[in-house]
């Protein structure tokens, strides 16, 4: 009963699809101003979604990990929905595609 008790819902939205729904315990992700771990009964908050990983973590179970690209995060005590331009699985990740946008961002920065 007490580890139900920290469970809340988790959403990842693009504008293709609903990426992911299902429970978890913790979730970890950037937001433009660093990195936001949140549990359940978190105070309401809306952030700037980052590009990074997102980690669903559940007791007992493997986390979930995918890759997120910048979007808007929603915080509520019992529900957290990520909306992010594009999600990704790791095994749906074109790692020639990524260091290309890496090689590009670098540029733009030197």
């Amino acid at each position: 009963m007490a580890e139900e008790n920290k469970i809340f819902t988790v959403e990842i939205i693009t504008p293709d699809r609903i990426f992911y729904k299902g429970e978890g315990d913790m979730i970890e992700f950037t937001t433009a101003v660093g990195e936001i771990g949140v549990y359940k009964k978190h105070i309401p908050l809306t952030t700037v979604l980052a590009p990074g990983v997102v980690k669903i973590h559940k007791t007992g179970e493997d986390d979930v990990i995918a890759a997120v690209h910048s979007g808007f995060a929603e915080i509520l005590p019992d529900k957290v929905t990520l909306l992010a331009e594009i999600a990704e699985w790791p095994d749906e990740i074109d790692k020639g595609r990524a260091e290309a946008a890496m090689k590009r961002a670098e540029e733009r920065l030197a």
